[in-house]
């Protein structure tokens, strides 16, 4: 039996509405031997950057060749562009803002394609819903068999922002800083086990943000005492400030962007 394509759904779209349903039917009116998997639809509205992380962390538990739209689009209509991101291992649709600029920096990019085949959009394409009337169509056709390759033409100035990485110029004083903040409250940082090393932290190594220092690493969040801030290394492989059932990013007083830096005497 053959396997069934996989698309994924990334979007700022929330559930209340009927944004997502009509999206899905899109698809579903191209080919109807889909599974359609909602990674989250609660990216925080127009926030480009929360859905790039989401991407960063959530695709590569997925089968080879799985199809990712993922729409977080607050320019939607404008002259921005709708792209096609072609990798070794998975396809993305979206739009051209950003959103993929971790998917730029980790996987093989073999190309990425300006979305132009209006015969395969869903007409009248309304200017204010390009997920229902361009993305989803698009997939619907990638997964019915249609070559990728057909949908535009290649590009090589898609949009890209600096994924942030750590400055370990002084290897005594790295600094970094904080990625993203999760629905708990905990922050995300850049560094990961090639700065915060093992031996680091055996020779004192701690944290320092905001002017608050923190000193326990752990390995599970259950380790830290009531309202006590520690670091551990989460499942996304970054290093991760928490706290014992109340926001590390309130204790802090932090955002996304804040430095973090890690010191060692």
């Amino acid at each position: 039996m053959a396997k069934r394509p996989i698309v994924t759904l990334m979007t700022d779209f929330g559930t209340s509405d009927h944004f997502v349903a009509a999206t899905k039917a899109s698809i579903l009116n191209i080919h109807q031997e889909v599974d359609i998997v909602d990674l989250t639809h609660e990216i925080p509205a127009h926030d480009v950057f929360a859905g790039a992380f989401t991407l960063r962390n959530a695709i590569s538990l997925f089968p080879r060749f799985t199809l990712h739209v993922a729409v977080v689009d607050p320019t939607v209509g404008s002259a921005r562009r709708p792209i096609l991101v072609m990798t070794d291992n998975f396809n993305f649709l979206g739009p051209d803002n950003g959103l993929f600029s971790y998917i730029y920096q980790d996987e093989t990019v073999n190309r990425v394609l300006h979305v132009t085949a209006q015969h395969y959009f869903r007409h009248p394409v309304c200017p204010t819903f390009h997920a229902r009337d361009i993305f989803a169509p698009i997939a619907g056709y990638i997964c019915k068999g249609v070559d990728p390759r057909k949908v535009g033409d290649e590009i090589s100035d898609y949009v890209r922002f600096d994924t942030p990485k750590p400055n370990a110029s002084d290897p005594k004083m790295i600094r970094g800083a904080i990625l993203h903040v999760d629905r708990f409250g905990n922050c995300f940082t850049n560094f990961t086990k090639n700065e915060v090393t093992l031996e680091g932290i055996r020779a004192g190594g701690r944290l320092i943000v905001n002017n608050r220092e923190i000193t326990k690493f752990g390995t599970h969040y259950a380790e830290a005492q009531p309202n006590e801030l520690m670091a551990l290394f989460s499942s996304t492989g970054l290093l991760e400030i928490a706290a014992a059932k109340v926001p590390a990013a309130n204790l802090l007083q932090v955002r996304r962007g804040v430095e973090v830096v890690f010191a060692i005497p």
